[in-house]
């Protein structure tokens, strides 16, 4: 948990990371993701809980930090450096800092070594911030929004690099950012962020097994007579009603027709956009509603 003031940006989040897994922290802007990516990285103070990574409590340790690659939304390096500077620069400080990977990559990014960070495009120091991330072979890959600026064609290369060189290696990654697309492209596992709460946590597929639509079309007159706790958003509009719920079963469709008499039941099957948006607005009513 941490609150600045009388907001509370993490809200009690419990979340295990399993090894080799790329789980992408889903949210829109201002959920609390870069929050959380910051106490993980020991960068922002938590208020209370408990945090390990890669089983070490002492978020500050050099050692932890020899082990976790690292790219922020905002890339903190020196703008008067060229490319070849920061190699230069960055490399020292890893022992397990690859030179022969860093060219490579360089190569593949097609980043010029002349150039000074302050010249360089945002697609381009991106991609330095990922190589300077990934050429000491981190055991752990933390992306907090790396994509966030970029325009479609360059996110798409950005995020096959990361792709290409997960593959390549054993290692976990934290992926945050408020594209679907982008997550589900990547993530083996997805959570959604809402109002600094983990509201949903899952496979992809599993979310979208059990997050559904009903749409509910009511007799003349009538207004639903209940509404069922696994509700996250609903509309009414005339006779249309109109949910999302968590999770569906068809135990629920009976209810909702033994208590509203319908004229008719639909269930309909969401994408994980529909799903991240549905529950983005229920969360917002839900936090209205309780102001």
């Amino acid at each position: 948990t941490k609150r600045y003031g009388s907001h509370v940006a993490c809200d009690g989040i419990d979340l295990c990371i399993s090894k080799g897994m790329t789980f992408g922290l889903l949210g829109p802007n201002g959920a609390g993701k870069s929050t959380l990516i910051r106490m993980l990285m020991g960068l922002t103070e938590r208020d209370s809980g408990r945090v390990s990574v890669l089983g070490c409590e002492d978020l500050r340790s050099s050692i932890l930090r020899q082990r976790v690659g690292y790219v922020p939304e905002l890339h903190y390096m020196y703008r008067w450096m060229t490319v070849q500077e920061i190699l230069e620069f960055a490399g020292p400080l890893y022992a397990q800092w690859d030179a022969d990977l860093a060219e490579n990559l360089i190569d593949k990014f097609e980043l010029p070594k002349k150039k000074k960070v302050s010249s360089l495009s945002k697609g381009m120091t991106a991609k330095l911030g990922l190589l300077l991330a990934l050429a000491h072979h981190p055991e752990l890959l933390i992306l907090d929004e790396p994509t966030s600026g970029l325009d479609p064609i360059v996110r798409e290369d950005f995020l096959e690099s990361v792709l290409l060189n997960h593959s390549s290696e054993d290692r976990t990654i934290l992926f945050s950012s408020h594209h679907v697309d982008d997550v589900e492209r990547v993530a083996d596992e997805v959570g959604i962020m809402v109002n600094g709460r983990l509201v949903a946590r899952g496979i992809p597929d599993e979310l979208r097994g059990t997050i559904k639509r009903i749409r509910v079309v009511l007799q003349d007159g009538r207004l639903p007579a209940n509404v069922p706790k696994q509700v996250i958003s609903q509309k009414v509009q005339r006779r249309e009603w109109l949910l999302t719920v968590a999770p569906f079963s068809s135990e629920l469709i009976r209810q909702l027709e033994e208590e509203n008499d319908p004229v008719s039941v639909t269930v309909i099957d969401l994408s994980l956009e529909e799903i991240f948006k549905d529950l983005v607005r229920g969360q917002d009513s839900a936090r209205r509603s309780e102001g």
